[in-house]
């Protein structure tokens, strides 16, 4: 997917709203995607059709509905570092909207944690001398190193992966960095193995559960209680 063709298709108000609308991982119809959006239902079947034919979103037929969804999670990692530096796009309310806010706490980007409680662990990691932020990545520090090491963290088979290894990722809805990357991808891993968190399949909302709650403050010293 080229940059200036992902660019110049979002760069029409509408189509980002409705692309943002699908940020949730659901799969909406038009008619509903041309509310959210505030266009017409003709206009919004134009604009839905250059992002299917441009590879952002996939469609699948219903009976005679047709809904819509983002292609990949890579596209959902695409919006989200967009809308860190542009501010998300007005949207009309919709009757779940409550479905869609709990994705500011805590939710998957791409095959790492993102929402508020990835923010709050990076600052952690970062006050209590596990990592720092170089530039666009971060470094484990020694202290980190024996830190993930008691965390049962293997970041030797980690850092070896074909990837950036701890991406400095902004988060769309905090508008400050995560952690991303193999390291990011791992500890979400740890964290599912361990039972602190949940997600359903298809789902980006993840819940934390009372385990979980005791852990990322005996681990990290990070309060989670509501």
């Amino acid at each position: 997917m080229e940059l200036p063709k992902v660019v110049a298709l979002l760069g029409v108000p509408a189509r980002a709203a409705m692309a943002w609308a699908l940020i949730g991982g659901d799969a909406l119809p038009a008619s509903e995607l041309a509310y959210r959006a505030g266009v017409t239902p003709q206009t919004a079947s134009h604009h839905l059709a250059r992002m299917v034919d441009g590879g952002l979103l996939a469609v699948e037929r219903c009976l005679r509905y047709r809904y819509y969804r983002l292609a990949s999670p890579a596209v959902a990692e695409i919006l989200e570092s967009l809308m860190a530096l542009s501010g998300p796009p007005i949207l009309k309310n919709r009757p779940d909207r409550a479905a869609v806010d709990p994705l500011r706490q805590a939710r998957s980007c791409y095959d790492h944690l993102a929402g508020s409680l990835a923010v709050a662990l990076a600052d952690t990691l970062q006050r209590n001398g596990w990592i720092n932020l170089q530039e666009r990545d971060y470094q484990v520090t020694e202290i980190g190193e024996q830190g993930f090491k008691d965390f049962e963290l293997d970041l030797p088979s980690i850092r070896h992966q074909k990837r950036l290894f701890a991406r400095r990722c902004i988060d769309w809805s905090e508008r400050r960095p995560h952690i991303g990357g193999a390291l990011g991808a791992g500890l979400m891993a740890r964290f599912h193995a361990l039972g602190w968190i949940r997600k359903k399949a298809g789902d980006r909302k993840i819940w934390i559960s009372s385990t979980g709650q005791r852990g990322f403050w005996d681990t990290f010293g990070l309060d989670l209680t509501p």
